[in-house]
């Protein structure tokens, strides 16, 4: 039996070292794994390079390594949500690579299923494939780092010729991911509107670390519910359901 439990959340982040890459699921904050992410603020890793659609908000998400300048580079498609991201990109002191939501997905997928690259026709005739987004500035208005271009080629589809962008795949050191359900063979279940980078983030990690709210025992979680096949990831650690979850945007309305 190969039993991917850990008995604490440090634990399993405890071989995190400076200057890793992590890919992190989640989008805004469902689905973060905020338990992770805190015990790697405690343990005190930096120069992270880390994937995430968004780097949640000022005071939860990867919004708490932001603010303690643990990252030093995002890859992320959405970053409206966050003060400190703006005042540390725009100042010079945080890199970005800014990717649509669907390429970003898609190269995280690629990476775990083993795909180089790929060809997509999403940022065809933009700075996302002529190059020239800034991805880091020099703290006085100017542009340090901009991103290159990249190859673009014309295949038929359909009778029609149409011009397409390659996309690399990512891999990264680390994945950290949040799962409703995971059994000690690390196979996870992710609860609606979680299932959202999560399973994509996992597959790209070399090493995945899952915390769950539930943990099971092998052959609790009937094959065909398996969201997640327990080959991708590598530990696990239960966090409990009474973890706090935090909603972005709350709108409420008012009574007549």
């Amino acid at each position: 039996m190969i039993d991917k439990q850990v008995s604490s959340a440090a634990e399993a982040i405890a071989d995190i070292a400076d200057g890793a890459s992590l890919a992190v699921g989640g989008f805004g904050l469902s689905g973060n794994p905020i338990q992770l992410i805190e015990a790697l603020l405690a343990q005190g890793t930096t120069d992270l390079s880390v994937v995430s659609n968004n780097c949640g908000v000022d005071d939860w998400g990867l919004g708490v390594l932001l603010n303690a300048k643990r990252i030093r580079k995002m890859t992320s498609s959405y970053v409206g949500e966050n003060k400190e991201f703006e005042r540390q990109f725009l100042s010079g002191e945080l890199e970005l690579e800014l990717t649509p939501q669907g390429t970003l997905a898609e190269k995280l997928r690629a990476g775990g299923s083993g795909i180089a690259a790929f060809y997509t026709q999403t940022g065809v005739g933009t700075q996302v494939a002529e190059g020239g987004l800034p991805r880091k500035y020099d703290g006085s208005g100017g542009i340090a780092v901009a991103s290159p271009a990249k190859d673009v080629r014309t295949f038929s589809v359909d009778g029609e010729d149409r011009d397409f962008v390659l996309e690399e795949a990512i891999t990264t050191d680390f994945a950290l991911v949040h799962a409703m359900v995971g059994d000690r063979h690390g196979n996870l279940v992710f609860n609606k509107a979680a299932r959202n980078f999560n399973p994509l983030a996992a597959m790209a990690g070399r090493i995945c670390i899952a915390q769950v709210e539930h943990l099971v025992e092998p052959g609790e979680i009937d094959p065909d519910a398996v969201h997640l096949p327990g080959i991708f990831v590598h530990r696990i650690v239960e966090v409990g359901e009474g973890i706090e979850k935090r909603i972005e945007k709350r709108t409420v309305r008012g009574g007549n």
